[in-house]
């Protein structure tokens, strides 16, 4: 019994399947990609941030904060911290909104 001993090099292409030609198509499909110019931006930006109010006040970034704070801690639970922070977001938008009644006179 005589064994041929195969280079390691033949050995490496017959694992690596060396012989096996698989094609396969690609597909390119065609996806068109806006062209947005510096004017076209700042014009939108400008549009969005137009619908923004304005910056909150500083005293309810404190208070609104120092709530999450306190639920975060666990001094407050969550649905009493949203309560809170929601009737309070109500009393003071209803209070800005209502006309006063001295200047229409």
């Amino acid at each position: 019994m005589v064994e041929t001993a195969e280079s390691p090099q033949q050995e490496t292409h017959a694992r690596d399947g060396a012989g096996l030609h698989l094609h396969m198509r690609t597909l390119h499909p065609p996806v068109p990609i806006p062209y947005l110019t510096r004017e076209e931006v700042t014009s939108t930006a400008r549009a969005a941030t137009a619908r923004l109010p304005g910056t909150p006040v500083a005293k309810d970034l404190v208070f609104y904060g120092g709530l999450g704070a306190l639920a975060v801690a666990g001094a407050l639970e969550w649905p009493v911290a949203l309560a809170v922070g929601g009737a309070t977001w109500l009393l003071r938008s209803g209070r800005k909104e209502k006309p006063d009644v001295g200047a229409q006179a």
